[in-house]
């Protein structure tokens, strides 16, 4: 069976001599792995499109569950990422949580869409790289179905907080006279960086990064989403400890 599919390149591996064993996050099926076979050899007319972070439209043949590439042709290369090794290297580690956080054959077209634009604007410079980072941290945990209640303190109900926190574990805000009330890890925020947060959530998927914060509020916001994200997840991504190393 034959099918074309637009695809992002989530992650790649060497196979045998010339091969390559493809983590592909496709607009049909979700996430899923495929064989592209003769990638590595000289003239090869999918090399190109079989590269991490290249989105393409592939031509798949599936025989018992098992994809191969057949065709490829790049839609979009994020040229910006590939001369800039800090840039590339986030790139990955975007595409490493969407590997983590998606389930195998399962399309999830607002994922899809959100990796692919955070790589756009990374690639493009449109903002800070811990900008970028920050939304799409907090707006994957979100699809994922982990997104945080920041609608007010979960002890008392206050909407409005000189110095918000938010826990971990379970993703709820507590003001500064509620703390020791609410148990596990907190994380500590600002007005600027809760009202960031809140507009992360709901903001249409092409205005996402269309807020605007800087020095120590989108310190916190950078942090936050970041320890949540680990929070429930908990794995090591080396992704995002070598991006740490090379900014």
């Amino acid at each position: 069976m034959f099918k074309t599919t637009k695809a992002l390149v989530l992650r790649e591996a060497r196979y045998k001599d010339a091969d390559k064993i493809l983590s592909l996050f496709t607009e049909s099926d979700g996430r899923i792995t495929a064989k592209a076979r003769g990638t590595l050899r000289k003239g090869s007319k999918t090399a190109a499109a079989s590269q991490q972070l290249v989105y393409g439209e592939l031509t798949l043949f599936g025989n018992r569950g098992r994809w191969t590439v057949n065709e490829a042709v790049i839609l979009e290369p994020f040229t910006g990422l590939t001369g800039d090794l800090a840039a590339f290297s986030l790139g990955c580690y975007f595409a490493e949580c969407v590997e983590n956080l998606s389930v195998e054959d399962q399309p999830d077209a607002a994922m899809l869409q959100l990796i692919l634009n955070s790589l756009y604007a990374l690639s493009r410079k449109l903002y800070s790289p811990e900008h970028i980072k920050a939304a799409f941290e907090l707006r994957l945990m979100a699809l994922a179905g982990y997104e945080p209640d920041l609608s007010g303190c979960a002890v008392c109900g206050k909407g409005e907080m000189e110095a918000p926190l938010l826990a971990l574990e379970n993703g709820r805000l507590c003001c500064r006279d509620c703390r020791s009330r609410l148990p596990g890890s907190l994380s500590q925020l600002c007005p600027d960086s809760l009202a960031a947060m809140r507009y992360i959530l709901g903001a249409p998927p092409k205005q996402l990064f269309s807020f605007r914060l800087e020095g120590e509020a989108l310190g916190r916001l950078s942090a936050a989403a970041e320890r949540y994200l680990l929070s429930h997840t908990e794995r090591y991504f080396s992704t995002l400890e070598y991006w740490k190393k090379l900014r």
